[in-house]
Protein backbone atom coordinates (compact mmCIF):
# COMPACT_ATOMS: atom_id res chain seq x y z
CA UNK A 1 0.00 0.00 0.00
CA UNK A 2 1.46 3.55 -0.94
CA UNK A 3 1.75 5.68 2.01
CA UNK A 4 -0.30 8.81 2.10
CA UNK A 5 1.33 12.07 0.24
CA UNK A 6 1.07 14.95 2.30
CA UNK A 7 4.99 15.80 1.20
CA UNK A 8 3.52 18.29 -1.30
CA UNK A 9 0.46 19.20 -3.88
CA UNK A 10 3.53 18.93 -6.16
CA UNK A 11 2.46 15.28 -6.05
CA UNK A 12 -0.76 14.80 -7.65
CA UNK A 13 -1.28 12.78 -10.65
CA UNK A 14 -3.07 13.98 -13.48
CA UNK A 15 -7.25 12.80 -13.45
CA UNK A 16 -8.54 10.92 -15.89
CA UNK A 17 -10.47 13.74 -17.53
CA UNK A 18 -7.30 15.91 -17.87
CA UNK A 19 -5.45 12.85 -19.15
CA UNK A 20 -8.20 12.87 -21.70
CA UNK A 21 -7.97 16.58 -22.71
CA UNK A 22 -3.99 16.17 -22.75
CA UNK A 23 -4.89 13.18 -25.12
CA UNK A 24 -7.37 15.37 -27.53
CA UNK A 25 -4.50 18.63 -27.72
CA UNK A 26 -4.28 20.71 -31.28
CA UNK A 27 -0.83 20.89 -31.24
CA UNK A 28 2.11 22.46 -33.16
CA UNK A 29 5.29 23.89 -32.97
CA UNK A 30 5.79 26.22 -30.04
CA UNK A 31 9.05 27.90 -31.15
CA UNK A 32 7.46 29.20 -34.46
CA UNK A 33 4.52 30.18 -32.55
CA UNK A 34 2.32 27.58 -33.96
CA UNK A 35 0.72 25.76 -30.97
CA UNK A 36 -2.44 26.89 -30.20
CA UNK A 37 -2.90 25.22 -27.02
CA UNK A 38 -0.24 26.64 -25.94
CA UNK A 39 -1.16 29.87 -27.32
CA UNK A 40 -4.51 29.70 -25.62
CA UNK A 41 -3.49 28.84 -22.24
CA UNK A 42 -1.00 32.11 -22.51
CA UNK A 43 -3.33 34.75 -23.99
CA UNK A 44 -5.66 33.09 -21.07
CA UNK A 45 -3.01 33.37 -18.32
CA UNK A 46 -1.92 37.09 -19.43
CA UNK A 47 -5.71 38.28 -18.90
CA UNK A 48 -6.13 36.50 -15.79
CA UNK A 49 -2.80 38.27 -14.26
CA UNK A 50 -3.69 41.81 -15.71
CA UNK A 51 -0.78 41.77 -18.23
CA UNK A 52 -0.16 42.39 -22.02
CA UNK A 53 1.76 38.78 -22.53
CA UNK A 54 2.53 35.71 -21.05
CA UNK A 55 5.29 32.79 -21.91
CA UNK A 56 4.68 28.61 -20.96
CA UNK A 57 7.79 27.77 -19.59
CA UNK A 58 8.28 23.95 -17.80
CA UNK A 59 8.66 25.03 -14.00
CA UNK A 60 7.82 27.83 -11.69
CA UNK A 61 11.70 27.98 -11.04
CA UNK A 62 12.21 28.83 -14.79
CA UNK A 63 9.76 31.96 -13.94
CA UNK A 64 11.53 32.86 -10.99
CA UNK A 65 14.92 32.47 -12.63
CA UNK A 66 14.34 34.37 -15.90
CA UNK A 67 12.50 37.07 -14.52
CA UNK A 68 15.30 38.01 -12.22
CA UNK A 69 17.44 38.19 -14.95
CA UNK A 70 15.19 40.16 -16.48
CA UNK A 71 14.89 42.65 -14.02
CA UNK A 72 18.41 42.63 -12.60
CA UNK A 73 21.89 43.99 -14.32
CA UNK A 74 24.47 41.63 -12.90
CA UNK A 75 27.60 43.65 -11.38
CA UNK A 76 25.89 44.56 -7.75
CA UNK A 77 22.28 44.16 -8.36
CA UNK A 78 20.10 42.82 -5.36
CA UNK A 79 16.55 41.00 -4.83
CA UNK A 80 15.05 41.73 -1.72
CA UNK A 81 12.84 38.82 -0.34
CA UNK A 82 11.72 37.33 2.40
CA UNK A 83 14.11 34.70 3.94
CA UNK A 84 11.60 31.88 3.75
CA UNK A 85 11.34 32.78 0.02
CA UNK A 86 11.79 29.80 -2.78
CA UNK A 87 14.77 31.68 -4.57
CA UNK A 88 16.67 31.94 -1.55
CA UNK A 89 16.11 28.27 -0.34
CA UNK A 90 15.16 25.65 -3.36
CA UNK A 91 16.35 27.54 -6.60
CA UNK A 92 20.19 25.90 -6.08
CA UNK A 93 21.41 29.24 -5.91
CA UNK A 94 20.12 30.48 -8.64
CA UNK A 95 19.59 33.98 -8.44
CA UNK A 96 23.37 34.30 -7.66
CA UNK A 97 24.49 32.11 -11.08
CA UNK A 98 22.00 33.29 -13.48
CA UNK A 99 21.29 36.54 -12.68
CA UNK A 100 25.08 37.50 -10.89
CA UNK A 101 22.69 39.04 -7.89
CA UNK A 102 23.57 39.71 -4.62
CA UNK A 103 20.46 38.70 -2.34
CA UNK A 104 18.60 40.49 0.75
CA UNK A 105 16.12 39.23 2.80
CA UNK A 106 14.03 40.26 5.04
CA UNK A 107 12.21 38.67 8.22
CA UNK A 108 9.13 38.90 7.40
CA UNK A 109 6.14 37.98 9.56
CA UNK A 110 4.86 34.25 8.38
CA UNK A 111 6.66 35.17 5.21
CA UNK A 112 4.58 38.40 4.83
CA UNK A 113 7.04 41.42 5.00
CA UNK A 114 5.68 45.56 5.12
CA UNK A 115 6.10 48.34 3.21
CA UNK A 116 8.16 49.48 6.15
CA UNK A 117 10.66 46.43 6.10
CA UNK A 118 11.12 47.20 2.72
CA UNK A 119 11.56 50.43 2.52
CA UNK A 120 14.43 50.26 5.68
CA UNK A 121 16.15 47.15 3.44
CA UNK A 122 16.72 49.74 0.03
CA UNK A 123 19.81 50.92 -0.44
CA UNK A 124 21.01 54.23 -0.27
CA UNK A 125 21.58 55.25 -3.61
CA UNK A 126 24.75 56.33 -5.03
CA UNK A 127 26.77 54.59 -2.58
CA UNK A 128 29.67 52.92 -4.52
CA UNK A 129 30.10 50.42 -1.86
CA UNK A 130 26.77 48.96 -1.26
CA UNK A 131 25.08 46.72 -3.87
CA UNK A 132 22.50 48.46 -6.09
CA UNK A 133 18.70 47.69 -4.63
CA UNK A 134 17.06 46.31 -8.00
CA UNK A 135 13.68 44.83 -7.42
CA UNK A 136 11.62 43.06 -4.42
CA UNK A 137 10.09 40.09 -4.76
CA UNK A 138 6.63 38.69 -3.26
CA UNK A 139 5.69 34.95 -2.86
CA UNK A 140 2.03 34.29 -2.68
CA UNK A 141 1.25 32.40 -0.82
CA UNK A 142 4.30 31.85 1.36
CA UNK A 143 5.72 28.61 0.99
CA UNK A 144 7.87 27.37 4.20
CA UNK A 145 6.38 30.17 5.79
CA UNK A 146 2.87 28.39 6.21
CA UNK A 147 0.57 28.78 2.97
CA UNK A 148 0.19 32.79 4.24
CA UNK A 149 -1.93 35.05 2.26
CA UNK A 150 -0.73 38.67 1.55
CA UNK A 151 -3.19 40.58 2.01
CA UNK A 152 -3.99 42.95 -1.15
CA UNK A 153 -3.26 46.08 1.08
CA UNK A 154 0.67 45.39 2.20
CA UNK A 155 1.09 43.88 -1.60
CA UNK A 156 -0.25 48.04 -2.57
CA UNK A 157 1.94 49.31 0.19
CA UNK A 158 5.24 47.26 -1.16
CA UNK A 159 4.57 48.33 -4.73
CA UNK A 160 4.24 51.75 -3.76
CA UNK A 161 7.59 51.66 -1.88
CA UNK A 162 9.27 49.97 -4.50
CA UNK A 163 8.01 53.09 -7.43
CA UNK A 164 8.60 55.42 -5.27
CA UNK A 165 12.73 53.69 -5.18
CA UNK A 166 12.69 53.36 -9.02
CA UNK A 167 12.84 49.35 -8.11
CA UNK A 168 11.04 46.60 -10.52
CA UNK A 169 8.46 44.15 -8.71
CA UNK A 170 7.71 40.73 -9.08
CA UNK A 171 5.18 37.87 -7.93
CA UNK A 172 6.40 34.85 -7.51
CA UNK A 173 2.65 33.49 -7.52
CA UNK A 174 3.74 29.47 -7.28
CA UNK A 175 0.19 29.18 -5.65
CA UNK A 176 -1.35 32.45 -6.20
CA UNK A 177 -5.19 30.81 -7.11
CA UNK A 178 -4.76 29.35 -3.73
CA UNK A 179 -4.48 33.03 -1.86
CA UNK A 180 -7.32 33.61 -4.60
CA UNK A 181 -9.70 30.85 -3.64
CA UNK A 182 -9.21 32.05 0.46
CA UNK A 183 -9.69 35.72 -0.14
CA UNK A 184 -11.92 36.18 -3.01
CA UNK A 185 -9.48 38.81 -4.36
CA UNK A 186 -9.22 38.27 -7.70
CA UNK A 187 -5.73 37.31 -9.44
CA UNK A 188 -4.92 40.31 -11.68
CA UNK A 189 -5.85 42.50 -8.30
CA UNK A 190 -2.64 40.77 -6.75
CA UNK A 191 -0.25 40.45 -9.71
CA UNK A 192 -1.70 43.19 -12.34
CA UNK A 193 0.84 45.93 -10.24
CA UNK A 194 3.92 44.23 -10.70
CA UNK A 195 6.54 44.22 -13.77
CA UNK A 196 6.18 40.54 -14.03
CA UNK A 197 4.19 37.58 -12.58
CA UNK A 198 3.76 34.11 -12.70
CA UNK A 199 1.71 31.35 -11.75
CA UNK A 200 1.83 27.43 -11.62
CA UNK A 201 -0.08 24.27 -12.71
CA UNK A 202 1.47 21.46 -10.74
CA UNK A 203 0.97 22.12 -7.32
CA UNK A 204 -2.98 22.88 -6.12
CA UNK A 205 -3.84 23.13 -9.57
CA UNK A 206 -3.17 18.95 -10.33
CA UNK A 207 -0.99 19.34 -13.87
CA UNK A 208 2.07 17.23 -14.54
CA UNK A 209 3.93 20.17 -16.21
CA UNK A 210 4.31 23.71 -16.51
CA UNK A 211 3.72 27.56 -15.68
CA UNK A 212 3.17 30.81 -16.60
CA UNK A 213 4.74 33.89 -16.81
CA UNK A 214 3.20 37.61 -17.37
CA UNK A 215 4.28 40.68 -18.02
CA UNK A 216 4.60 43.40 -20.34
CA UNK A 217 5.11 42.37 -24.31
CA UNK A 218 8.67 43.86 -24.20
CA UNK A 219 9.80 42.08 -21.17
CA UNK A 220 8.12 38.71 -23.06
CA UNK A 221 9.92 39.07 -25.85
CA UNK A 222 13.04 39.03 -23.69
CA UNK A 223 11.93 36.35 -21.28
CA UNK A 224 11.46 34.46 -24.88
CA UNK A 225 15.58 34.82 -25.94
CA UNK A 226 16.03 33.36 -22.03
CA UNK A 227 13.65 30.29 -22.82
CA UNK A 228 15.90 29.16 -25.70
CA UNK A 229 18.92 29.68 -24.32
CA UNK A 230 18.48 27.59 -21.02
CA UNK A 231 16.61 24.96 -22.82
CA UNK A 232 13.01 25.52 -21.81
CA UNK A 233 11.43 25.85 -25.23
CA UNK A 234 9.65 23.28 -26.43
CA UNK A 235 7.67 21.50 -29.51
CA UNK A 236 4.64 20.22 -29.32
CA UNK A 237 3.48 21.81 -26.35
CA UNK A 238 0.01 22.13 -26.03
CA UNK A 239 0.08 17.86 -25.14
CA UNK A 240 0.95 19.85 -21.84
CA UNK A 241 -0.54 23.18 -21.70
CA UNK A 242 -3.67 21.17 -22.28
CA UNK A 243 -3.55 19.89 -18.96
CA UNK A 244 -3.22 23.34 -17.24
CA UNK A 245 -6.05 25.08 -19.24
CA UNK A 246 -8.00 21.96 -18.08
CA UNK A 247 -6.65 23.09 -14.58
CA UNK A 248 -8.15 26.78 -14.91
CA UNK A 249 -11.45 25.33 -16.20
CA UNK A 250 -11.74 22.17 -13.13
CA UNK A 251 -9.31 23.06 -10.14
CA UNK A 252 -9.23 26.17 -9.49
CA UNK A 253 -12.69 26.42 -7.33
CA UNK A 254 -11.91 23.25 -5.67
CA UNK A 255 -8.83 24.75 -3.91
CA UNK A 256 -11.39 25.16 -1.12
CA UNK A 257 -11.54 21.60 -0.26
CA UNK A 258 -7.94 21.63 0.21
CA UNK A 259 -7.88 24.06 2.38
CA UNK A 260 -10.85 22.75 4.67
CA UNK A 261 -8.90 19.42 4.90
CA UNK A 262 -5.39 21.04 6.04
CA UNK A 263 -7.42 23.23 8.59
CA UNK A 264 -8.74 19.85 9.97
CA UNK A 265 -5.38 18.03 9.91
CA UNK A 266 -4.33 21.01 11.64
CA UNK A 267 -7.29 20.94 14.74
CA UNK A 268 -6.25 17.24 14.73
CA UNK A 269 -2.96 17.27 15.06
CA UNK A 270 -2.82 20.39 17.83
CA UNK A 271 -5.10 17.69 20.21
CA UNK A 272 -1.99 15.54 19.86
CA UNK A 273 1.22 15.00 22.55
CA UNK A 274 4.07 16.43 21.71
CA UNK A 275 2.64 18.94 18.34
CA UNK A 276 2.72 22.50 18.86
CA UNK A 277 0.47 24.25 16.54
CA UNK A 278 -2.02 27.01 16.42
CA UNK A 279 -4.82 26.03 14.09
CA UNK A 280 -6.34 29.48 13.33
CA UNK A 281 -2.68 30.25 11.42
CA UNK A 282 -3.60 27.14 9.03
CA UNK A 283 -5.16 29.53 5.76
CA UNK A 284 -4.67 27.89 2.60
CA UNK A 285 -3.36 23.80 2.07
CA UNK A 286 -0.11 24.17 4.19
CA UNK A 287 0.27 22.82 7.95
CA UNK A 288 3.47 23.65 9.61
CA UNK A 289 3.87 22.11 12.77
CA UNK A 290 6.56 22.14 15.70
CA UNK A 291 7.69 18.56 17.48
CA UNK A 292 10.99 17.95 19.23
CA UNK A 293 12.54 16.19 16.19
CA UNK A 294 11.35 16.38 12.84
CA UNK A 295 13.39 14.61 10.72
CA UNK A 296 13.06 11.70 13.41
CA UNK A 297 9.46 11.94 13.20
CA UNK A 298 9.53 12.27 9.54
CA UNK A 299 11.20 9.28 9.05
CA UNK A 300 9.35 6.96 11.42
CA UNK A 301 5.89 8.03 9.20
CA UNK A 302 7.51 7.43 6.00
CA UNK A 303 6.12 3.91 5.29
CA UNK A 304 2.44 5.68 5.94
CA UNK A 305 2.70 8.99 5.62
CA UNK A 306 5.31 11.22 3.37
CA UNK A 307 6.10 14.64 4.98
CA UNK A 308 8.11 16.97 4.68
CA UNK A 309 10.48 18.06 7.80
CA UNK A 310 11.75 21.84 7.15
CA UNK A 311 13.97 21.97 9.47
CA UNK A 312 15.20 20.32 12.83
CA UNK A 313 11.67 21.35 14.76
CA UNK A 314 8.97 21.92 11.95
CA UNK A 315 7.35 19.35 9.19
CA UNK A 316 5.22 20.73 6.70
CA UNK A 317 2.04 18.70 5.36
CA UNK A 318 0.35 19.76 1.95
CA UNK A 319 -3.05 19.02 1.28
CA UNK A 320 -4.05 19.02 -2.49
CA UNK A 321 -6.29 17.37 -4.90
CA UNK A 322 -5.34 13.59 -4.28
CA UNK A 323 -5.87 14.15 -0.55
CA UNK A 324 -9.78 12.91 0.53
CA UNK A 325 -11.68 13.76 3.98
CA UNK A 326 -11.01 10.19 4.73
CA UNK A 327 -7.09 10.51 3.98
CA UNK A 328 -7.06 13.21 6.77
CA UNK A 329 -8.80 10.83 9.25
CA UNK A 330 -6.21 8.16 8.36
CA UNK A 331 -3.19 10.76 8.80
CA UNK A 332 -4.34 11.52 12.03
CA UNK A 333 -4.63 8.42 13.51
CA UNK A 334 -1.09 7.32 12.13
CA UNK A 335 -0.05 10.74 13.18
CA UNK A 336 -1.80 9.78 17.51
CA UNK A 337 -0.13 6.00 17.07
CA UNK A 338 3.01 7.41 16.72
CA UNK A 339 2.78 10.41 18.68
CA UNK A 340 1.22 8.36 21.65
Amino acid sequence: MQPLNLYSDTQTRPTEAMRAAIAAAEVGDEQRGLDPTTTRLQERVAELLGHEAALFLPSGTMCNEIALRLHVRPGGDEVILDRTSHPVNYEAGGPAQVSGAMVRTVEGQDGIFTPEQLEAAIRAPGNRYAPRSRLVSVEQTTNIAGGHVWPLETIRGVLEVARRHDLRAHLDGARLMNAVVASGVPAGDYAGGFDSAWIDFTKGLGAPVGAVLAGSEDLIAEAWRWKQMIGGAFRQSGIVAAGCIYALDHHVDRLAEDHEHARMLAEGLAGLPGVRLDPETVETNIVIFEVDDAPALVAGLADRVELQAIDAGHVRAVTHLDVSRADIDSALAIFADALR
